[in-house]
């Protein structure tokens, strides 16, 4: 059998596999890339470089100094300054959502819905409120602004490393405003759509402060790696390995200062990290170098190239929703690592520049997952968080906040980045 027909079976039974059993995504995304070094699909050598270790070591570094910083409790004191500031629930909702999405610009989302989840059960239990409504809005504003910047989320992380953008090129790439704007956009336009969905919540807020920030220095190491890694998009302008090596380094040094200042053990927070995404990263990024390879890349993107002909707006149109449509019931990291690859093919065929198809796939991937409970992995974590509490969230009730929250986000989004990168 040629090696280009199994490097396409091994790829669409794990992409069945990632939804029948999303729990051990990871270890079938390595057993994937396992059985194509075994096969002889692709050498060692050739699997070793389809892994893009600079989004590696950004992914895991930043989960280090996330970390720390959620168990300084800085985040959660203030979500309740925010909250307590508010003059109704309704505000006090709105105002997380929005907290949510700051702090999601710079932390990964799950790690995110982590640090305000507290602040609002605790706010639903102190005004005898349902909380599945206020938690489902929370988790979709943090995938929402999880892709505003470089550190966001892995799927800014995976077009960073396909284009080699840097940090700095999330805000202004080429000389024209970036994916964070397109993101703001969205943001502000679902904004009103949470406003709508909220308009009944009226109860007064009164939270008693319970938290206290035990330390300021996590807050310090974030906001100093972000700036490093603004800094360090001047001289690594092809993204080859300084900012993974930023964030590494931040890291251990925040898994270090965890030792000695709170004494703990190094093992067990680095044990508490988030290695099951890491090695599904790596293993999906060399099924997808399994495609590109072969040449199914190409094919596809030829194929696409086709059906859209001359009609650059309709292609982009397709491109994003087809995104949104697989994405909200499919995982958006496989997807979007093998759609970047066949979005550049698709601009060098059809002579536009990259960015358009790109940030299309980009914004339709990162908030299609918005839609539905198991689209985004925020999302599966929040439902598991309101089942704790007795609280279990059907497709249903999560659609009714999603569905309208996302087409608001997608279209503003959508519409920013064709008049802003149309040919």
């Amino acid at each position: 059998m040629h090696r280009s027909v199994i490097s396409l079976i091994f790829f669409v039974l794990a992409y069945i596999l990632f939804v029948v059993f999303p729990g051990r995504r990871s270890l079938i995304a390595i057993i994937a890339a396992g059985l194509l070094l075994v096969t002889r699909v692709l050498s060692f050598p050739e699997a070793f470089h389809s892994v893009n270790w600079n989004v590696i070591g950004i992914f895991v570094g930043t989960l280090a100094v996330a970390d720390v910083f959620m168990k300084s409790r800085v985040p959660a004191v203030i979500a309740e300054i925010i909250v307590d500031k508010a003059n109704n629930t309704a505000w006090a909702i709105l105002f997380l959502c929005v907290f949510t999405g700051f702090i999601s610009a710079f932390v990964e989302n799950v790690a995110t819905v982590l640090i305000v989840a507290p602040i609002a059960l605790t706010l639903a239990r102190k005004i005898n409120l349902n909380p599945m409504k206020m938690m489902i809005a929370i988790a979709i504003s943090s995938n929402l602004q999880g892709m505003a910047t470089l550190i966001g989320d892995p799927p800014s992380m995976l077009l960073a490393g396909f284009t080699k953008m840097n940090f700095g090129d999330f805000f202004l790439y080429k000389g024209k405003p970036s994916i964070f704007f397109a993101v703001e956009l969205g943001a502000f336009v679902s904004f009103f759509v949470l406003m709508f969905l909220f308009r009944k919540e009226r109860h007064r807020v009164k939270v008693i402060p319970v938290e206290k920030v035990q330390s300021w220095i996590p807050s310090v190491l974030l906001v100093l790696l972000i700036i490093l890694l603004a800094v360090s998009s001047f001289f690594d302008t092809g993204f080859t390995c300084a900012a993974g090596i930023i964030c590494m380094i931040m890291g251990i040094v925040s898994v270090v200062w965890e030792k000695i200042a709170n004494k703990g053990k190094a093992s067990e927070l680095i044990k508490s990290l988030d290695w099951d995404t890491t090695l599904f990263l790596v293993g999906i990024f060399i099924l997808v170098g399994s495609l590109v390879l072969t040449g199914w890349i190409d094919n596809i993107a030829q194929s696409l190239s086709n059906v859209i002909g001359g009609n650059i707006f309709f292609g982009y149109t397709l491109i994003v929703f087809i995104s949104v449509i697989i994405s909200a019931f499919v995982d958006n990291v496989p997807f979007l690592a093998a759609m970047l690859p066949v979005a550049i093919q698709m601009a060098s065929n059809l002579n536009v520049n990259p960015s358009l198809f790109l940030f299309g796939i980009l914004i339709g991937a990162s908030l299609g997952g918005n839609i539905t409970p198991i689209g985004a992995s925020a999302n599966i974590v929040t439902c598991g968080l309101l089942k704790k509490e007795g609280y279990v969230v059907r497709f249903k009730d999560f659609m009714k906040i999603g569905i309208p929250f996302t087409l608001a986000a997608v279209i503003a989004a959508y519409l920013f980045v064709w008049f802003v990168w149309k040919p």
